[in-house]
């Protein structure tokens, strides 16, 4: 019997493992020398999730890393099967003297994370089927509604949602990036961003989310699981 978990509960049960929880999925890295070897872990990672694998686990091989996902595909998010095959899969890897981890602070390229584009919209219900015809995109599991998110079925790129407007908004950019970091890794890349020449617009959400801006004023969001669970 599976239990969808809050985000809370999801982090801490898999935190020490190397994992992180995403916004209803929980995610890691495996790093590795070679494609090669990034094939025989992926290969025991569909191994240790058994014939939960089809139903639970994303795997995206790449030369110098694993990414892998866990998610139940029937609802759309985490639960205690997840954490079963986190805890499964981490072991498995360290059986090869290798590890899972969240890529935070190490040197690595960028940390796990997850994209999503947020569109503003003073009719969500109206412009929600373009979306969905023109970039071929999904209803998520048990969110079909008017007014619900959209996602790519391959899981290639980013999941869409709507933000409700309250009136035209002529001055400011209607679509934009919510970047969802690891808990541990939302100050550094927000540091990393005003470094880089951006601001801070507003922090009135964090933990959940900060609005940041180039120096245009193109907004994107630095986000995290944090401030959700009620």
């Amino acid at each position: 019997m599976e239990t969808r978990l809050t985000g809370s509960r999801a982090s801490a049960a898999v935190g020490d493992l190397g994992w992180r929880y995403l916004l209803g999925s929980l995610r890691t890295a495996v790093p590795v020398e070679s494609l090669m070897r990034a094939a025989e872990v992926a290969t025991l990672a569909v191994a240790a999730c058994g014939d939960d694998a089809d139903r639970h686990l994303v795997l995206d091989v790449r030369r110098g890393r694993v990414l892998l996902t866990l998610q139940s595909s029937e609802h759309a998010a985490v639960t205690t099967r997840d954490v079963d095959l986190a805890h499964r899969v981490s072991t498995a890897v360290g059986r090869l003297g290798l590890r899972t981890e969240p890529e935070v602070a190490t040197g690595a390229p960028r940390s796990v994370q997850l994209m999503e584009l947020a569109i503003d919209a003073l009719d969500i219900a109206s412009i929600r089927p373009f979306w969905k015809a023109v970039l071929g995109y999904a209803d998520e599991p048990g969110a079909e509604g008017p007014r619900d998110p959209l996602v790519d079925p391959l899981g290639q790129g980013p999941a869409i949602w709507f933000q409700q407007m309250d009136g035209t908004r002529p001055q400011r950019n209607r679509i934009h990036f919510d970047v969802c970091v690891p808990h541990d890794e939302a100050q550094r890349r927000i540091d990393a961003a005003l470094a880089a020449g951006g601001r801070l617009v507003s922090e009135n959400r964090a933990p959940a989310f900060w609005v940041l801006a180039d120096g245009e004023g193109n907004e994107a969001c630095i986000t995290t699981w944090q401030g959700r669970d009620d």
